[in-house]
């Protein structure tokens, strides 16, 4: 959806929703650009039929160019391969599920005919050039960007409820949907060892973990010093009030919300997981640790917790970083010229951008 805003009224937008429909879609859409949401249009999910699948095809056809997000739309891109239409690109952030040998098998043989599959970290990519089966040249890895500016600013005060500083308390903090690939009993675990005490954690985000959690802070004896105010708008508002952002994910998908943290300013205390160790400046990489070592996390928010000039000359690193590498405008140029080489008219999206 933010390419649809950052392309606006220079394209038709016609969206399909296989999951959540249309006015979950809508709501991430800027007001002043059109887009539809056609109820005519074929179903993307359900068992991929002959008919069905050439159905989708047909619909296609009134299209200059067709993306593709996720393994939910994955019809759309099989009717593409059997069926012919215009140029499709399919966009993949994560490894998904084969269901099987031959989900595995529909998969690969749908992805040999896309124009080209943008993942966005080296795990996908590697996946994609392997048990996937493309040619180095139909894969495109296009990292997330964030509009760096935003997260420069001050915190919103009180943008975190519950949230009452202490003098002289260190806050870390986390923003995370509850799931157990996010290892958050793992975060309290280290947490909860550490020799500094004047500390807070914070978790932001909702999810089927929250009573495992909450759990776990109670046996550790931390649940006084755990806060979790659950899921918050706008990160731009509120990272601002943490001194360190914390993660033990395990998944591969790339760090979005850690992303956000370093443009922010904070540094990193985190374990090795998918893109973090080339995510981060090289001044944070000895904050980031093994994976489920809680004794070289704890270490970490230890080490950064009783520091607070490392604190911010980290941060200031991991800021530069952020708008150096990672600002959205360098992204969306990336998209326009691939958009472009897709419809044979390399400067039609790069215009939409000036």
């Amino acid at each position: 959806m933010r390419l649809i805003n950052a392309f606006g009224d220079k394209a038709d937008h016609t969206v399909l929703a296989a999951r959540g429909g249309p006015p979950a879609a809508r709501s991430s859409i800027d007001r002043a650009v059109t887009a539809e949401f056609p109820g005519d249009a074929p179903r993307l999910d359900g068992l991929p039929g002959l008919v069905s699948l050439f159905r989708l095809s047909r619909y296609m056809r009134r299209f200059d160019l067709v993306l593709s997000y996720g393994w939910s739309a994955l019809n759309l891109v099989m009717a593409r391969h059997l069926f012919g239409g215009p140029p499709l690109i399919h966009h993949q952030d994560d490894a998904g599920n084969a269901n099987g040998a031959v989900g595995a098998l529909c998969r690969r043989m749908a992805l040999s005919s896309v124009f080209r599959l943008v993942v966005g970290s080296r795990a996908v990519e590697r996946l994609a050039r392997t048990e996937w089966g493309l040619p180095a040249e139909k894969v495109e890895l296009i990292v997330h960007g964030i509009d760096v500016g935003r997260f420069s600013g001050p915190a919103v005060e009180g943008a975190i409820p519950g949230l009452a500083r202490q003098p002289g308390e260190v806050v870390i903090g986390t923003v995370a949907e509850l799931q157990p690939e996010n290892n958050l009993p793992h975060l309290v675990r280290a947490f909860a060892a550490m020799q500094v005490h004047a500390a807070r954690l914070v978790l932001v985000g909702t999810g089927p973990e929250t009573e495992r959690i909450v759990a776990e802070a109670r046996r550790c004896r931390v649940a006084e010093r755990l806060l979790m105010p659950g899921a918050l708008l706008d990160p731009a508002r509120f990272l601002g009030c943490f001194d360190i952002f914390a993660s033990a994910a395990a998944g591969e998908t790339f760090p979005a919300a850690l992303l956000q943290a370093m443009a922010a300013g904070l540094p990193i205390a985190a374990s090795v997981a998918g893109h973090v160790p080339a995510v981060v400046s090289p001044d944070n990489l000895p904050l980031i640790v093994a994976p489920d070592d809680e004794a070289a996390l704890t270490a970490a928010l230890d080490t950064l917790s009783e520091r607070s000039d490392l604190r911010q000359s980290i941060g200031r690193a991991n800021r530069e970083t952020a708008r150096c590498d990672f600002d959205e405008k360098a992204m969306l140029v990336r998209y326009a010229r691939l958009y472009g080489d897709a419809i044979g008219a390399p400067q039609t999206f790069l215009a939409a951008l000036a």
